[in-house]
């Protein structure tokens, strides 16, 4: 049983996050790591017989050490950091504290690392293998539309650099095949288009189409769920963990190592391929629903070398 110090942490914690939710409209998964960071911090209070109302900075920063002595790699630390510092500031603005005590914090520097990016060959051959799943002609019914699921989320993912959440959530709607673009509901339900290419929008067909011929009611239509990709889950679609294995199986399957594929990859390839092709940066923030630049600023290097080619390939006295 929780002590009442705890419990009054729970629920400040509680209020918190229905902030977040109202005024930022933080999603469930952002909400969901928010709550695990904080409640880590209110059990380590608890044993310091402490908690957020009286909290000083020296604790927060034993905290801190903490989770370097548990082993926790500085982006682990750094986010849990940010989770407290907008926690007490939460506090301090709803005057349930007079102060901040995480405002002169610090964390651990860490670099930004450059994302694991595929090439446009691996690419590839994970569509022509996933594109093959559909065709096996051993296959079962159930295991075809399985395979013609999983093209159809590749094909989408690749054309469109949606995350992964965005992805699995899109609407039955999206699959008109008249549709040139897509409407996305993405973080803090922020509304962006998206435009999609011939290959996504025969892949959204040819799946519809499968599931309507297996529906074992003739006189009920697919067309019943809201979802694209439905599923028997709480959530009414398809799971994003579902797909990260789906997509693993297909990896090692196209003689890739699966440890360096996920959907998060694929979004890093569409951006990465795109730069590399003389996309503007600005334009793949916009598609991508980075709310600042400085995000889709990790994808740099892709320019910088596309630039030096140029450099090196066009300029009349380089050398040859």
């Amino acid at each position: 049983m929780r002590s009442s110090k705890t419990a009054k942490d729970d629920k400040l914690i509680n209020l918190f996050l229905d902030m977040l939710a109202a005024e930022q409209g933080a999603g469930i998964n952002t909400l969901d790591a928010y709550r695990r960071d904080l409640t880590d911090l209110t059990d380590f209070l608890a044993r310091q017989g402490q908690s957020f109302t009286g909290a000083e900075t020296d604790m927060l920063r034993d905290y801190l050490a903490d989770l370097d002595t548990r082993g926790f790699k500085s982006s682990s630390v750094a986010r849990r950091l940010s989770a407290m510092r907008h926690l007490f500031r939460f506090l301090l603005n709803e005057r349930i504290r007079g102060d901040d005590p995480a405002a002169i914090l610090s964390g651990p520097k860490r670099g930004r690392g450059l994302p694991k990016v595929l090439s446009i060959a691996d690419v590839d051959r994970m569509l022509t293998r996933a594109k093959e799943l559909t065709e096996a002609a051993n296959a079962s019914p159930q295991q075809r539309l399985r395979a013609m699921r999983l093209y159809c989320l590749l094909e989408v993912l690749y054309a469109t650099g949606l995350r992964v959440s965005e992805l699995v959530a899109l609407p039955l709607s999206a699959a008109r095949r008249d549709a040139a673009m897509i409407m996305v509901r993405g973080k803090g339900n922020k509304e962006r288009l998206v435009p999609l290419n011939e290959a996504s929008r025969q892949a959204m067909a040819d799946y519809l189409a499968a599931m309507e011929a297996l529906r074992p009611d003739k006189k009920k239509s697919v067309t019943t769920s809201k979802w694209l990709f439905p599923s028997f889950g709480e959530s009414g679609h398809l799971t994003r963990q579902h797909f990260a294995r789906d997509l693993k199986e297909l990896a090692t399957a196209s003689g890739l190592a699966p440890r360096l594929v996920s959907p998060h990859v694929l979004r890093h390839a569409f951006a990465s391929h795109l730069l590399h092709n003389g996309a503007d940066l600005r334009i793949v923030q916009t598609l991508l629903g980075h709310t600042d630049i400085s995000t889709t600023q990790i994808y740099t290097h892709v320019v910088e070398e596309r630039l030096k080619s140029l450099v090196r390939d066009l300029h009349p006295l380089a050398e040859k």
